[in-house]
């Protein structure tokens, strides 16, 4: 009996090292980012409100100007706006996209543009993976990248070290 059991153990670890060898490139989940983020993009070309909120994380923080929205439902109710009329207000595309070696986060980024196709600024997105192949948006922030960027009043700058004036 003992020896069945022991052949049983080695089979099991013999298949999980399998699965853990198993494992997507970074290129593939870089792909699935750049998929996912042209297929959220595509929502609001679609005017495909629901399709949208798919895309977000249950606990999402989509930032815009001053005004930070944490969590699904308060993002999809500051967004919902965008998806009412015929004509969508803008667009968006990715440039950049980079996946953590983990290959559970990863970062996209590329140009905001209005409805005559000239570009108007820039998001930034962060995504994780929540289940093989399903990513969701975690963070989220666009820039007017004509304004100069102003610090966040939270954020203190590190005091500077104080420089010595003398004669040598």
């Amino acid at each position: 009996m003992r020896i069945p059991a022991l052949t049983l153990l080695a089979v099991c670890l013999a298949a999980a090292a399998a699965v853990g060898s198993a494992r997507v490139s970074n290129a593939d989940l870089r792909q699935q980012v750049i998929d996912h983020e042209r297929a959220f993009a595509a929502t609001m070309a679609e005017r495909d409100f629901d399709g949208f909120v798919h895309y977000l994380a249950g606990e999402a923080i989509f930032m815009e100007g001053d005004a930070t929205r944490r969590g699904k439902t308060a993002v999809a109710q500051a967004w919902r706006h965008y998806y009412e009329g015929v004509r969508p207000p803008f667009s968006w595309e990715p440039d950049q996209v980079e996946v953590v070696e983990s290959g559970t986060l990863a970062y996209s980024s590329g140009p905001i543009r209005n409805v005559m196709g000239e570009r108007i600024g820039t998001y930034n997105s962060v995504w994780r993976l929540d289940a093989p192949g399903r990513w969701t948006v975690v963070f989220d922030r666009g820039c007017d990248c004509r304004q100069t960027p102003t610090r966040s009043p939270e954020i203190t700058p590190p005091a500077q070290p104080e420089v010595a004036t003398g004669g040598k």
